[in-house]
């Protein structure tokens, strides 16, 4: 014959069981014992060890709280009711007579662990009810966010001049300048568009070796030339080549090649505007113009803290200023500093941000649109079709892992649940009983 269902007392009749007619009235906060509250200890055990105390109870183990011990939190495979009628105190004060379940809010996720004496089978009192609830729902979970952007040519760069003299010729802004085009002219010669990612940085001539002297050589064939062999070893054979574009150009016919009479980018170059005017004098290293990519890109900021949104070859929804959506992909991912002073030791005003490039495919979804504000979504992981719940719901248990608490009418259960993604507030979640529509626990 099953035992007994334990007996349930309404809160105010468990409050006169609880306390003797002359006990004093007021509110009783934890740690504090008035007398007449509850019956002296007998007569010889004012200093119960509670080692002893527990000894006879085997397999159960304990935790420390405060100066004596209480049970340890059962294990999630144990389901404990909860009936509604208890007060707020008696759910988050310690638990006399039952398992209490503690809720305490962390950081978004809720600890609960068990409390108190013996239960009835595998059941114990558990207080109310959460003070609020949510339903399981079942959608698409993605952790994505959506920033402005701006749709143009990429970020600015700026080409500076290498040497010393006067500005004689400058391209028109907008215009498109490509490899073996002259960027601009100092002194009437001019200084080479060519393509690498090494900056130029040395004078070549025969007998130099190195990769730099490849990428020279690399160009110098793109553009028509022969009678050399493309490696990283700059000879006789290619100072030759040299001479005759030299020739082509119009300047002195050394063999050798200036590093401030060439300059290279990752491709042709579309002028973004003149740091100088036509006629000025330049110095070494100072700023001539600045130029862009010619595809139209876009180019956002993040926030540090969503460094995780920005990854190399990964996919962007960009939303243009008529509606429509287009993908892109991230080309460029770069660290930067925004709102400081130049040089400025320590500078309050400055930001460290992340700038990203993304490039589209779909060049002509884009005609039209020059210096244009866009929004890019940037999605790092998608679960369709997954179980979800606030992420305020979950339970950290103590023997690990996390649980919800599953409300069914006046009664609850806790039941361990697997988690998968977090995104946007909400969990992705799998465990026994857990079905869309089910109603849980959310502490506030």
């Amino acid at each position: 014959m099953p035992p007994p269902a334990a007996q349930r007392w309404p809160a105010t009749e468990a409050r006169r069981r609880a306390v003797r007619p002359d006990a004093n009235d007021g509110p009783l906060h934890a740690g504090e014992r008035r007398a007449g509250t509850f019956p002296d200890p007998a007569p010889g055990r004012t200093d119960p060890d509670p080692a002893r105390r527990h000894a006879d109870r085997p397999g159960r183990s304990h935790v420390p709280h405060g100066d004596g011990e209480v049970p340890a939190a059962r294990t999630a495979a144990r389901e404990w009711p909860v009936t509604a009628g208890r007060t707020r105190r008696a759910r988050l004060g310690t638990a006399a007579g039952g398992a209490g379940l503690l809720f305490v809010a962390a950081a978004g996720v809720a600890a609960a662990a068990g409390f108190g004496g013996e239960a009835d089978g595998d059941a114990a009192e558990a207080g109310i009810a959460p003070p609020a609830s949510a339903t399981v729902t079942r959608q698409t979970l993605a952790d994505a966010k959506t920033v402005d952007g701006e749709l143009g040519y990429g970020p600015d760069r700026t080409a500076a001049s290498r040497l010393p003299g006067t500005i004689t010729a400058l391209p028109d802004t907008g215009a498109t300048v490509s490899r073996g085009r002259a960027l601009y002219a100092v002194d009437g010669d001019p200084v080479v568009l060519l393509y690498g990612k090494l900056p130029a940085y040395r004078m070549l001539q025969p007998g130099v070796e190195g990769p730099d002297a490849a990428q020279f050589e690399r160009n110098l064939k793109a553009l028509g030339y022969s009678g050399f062999t493309v490696d990283d070893e700059y000879t006789s054979a290619t100072a030759d080549a040299v001479r005759a574009w030299q020739d082509d150009l119009g300047v002195a016919e050394t063999g050798r090649v200036e590093p401030g009479r060439i300059g290279y980018a990752d491709g042709p170059v579309r002028v973004e505007g003149h740091q100088l005017d036509l006629g000025a004098t330049v110095q070494p290293g100072q700023a001539v113009l600045t130029y862009t990519g010619t595809e139209r890109r876009v180019t956002a900021e993040l926030d540090v803290d969503d460094q995780r949104l920005a990854k190399r070859g990964g996919r962007v929804e960009v939303a243009l200023p008529d509606g429509r959506r287009v993908v892109g992909k991230i080309s460029t991912v770069e660290t930067i500093v925004t709102g400081g002073t130049a040089g400025a030791a320590d500078d309050s005003d400055a930001e460290t941000k992340i700038e990203v490039v993304v490039t589209v495919d779909e060049q002509k979804a884009l005609a039209g649109f020059d210096r244009a504000s866009v929004e890019l979504t940037f999605t790092v992981s998608e679960r369709p079709d997954v179980l979800t719940v606030p992420v305020a719901a979950l339970l950290a248990l103590a023997e690990g892992g996390y649980g919800l608490e599953v409300l069914d009418g006046k009664s609850s259960r806790i039941v361990a649940v697997t988690t998968g993604l977090f995104a946007n507030g909400r969990v992705e979640v799998t465990g026994d009983g857990v079905t869309e529509g089910t109603t849980v626990g959310v502490p506030r």
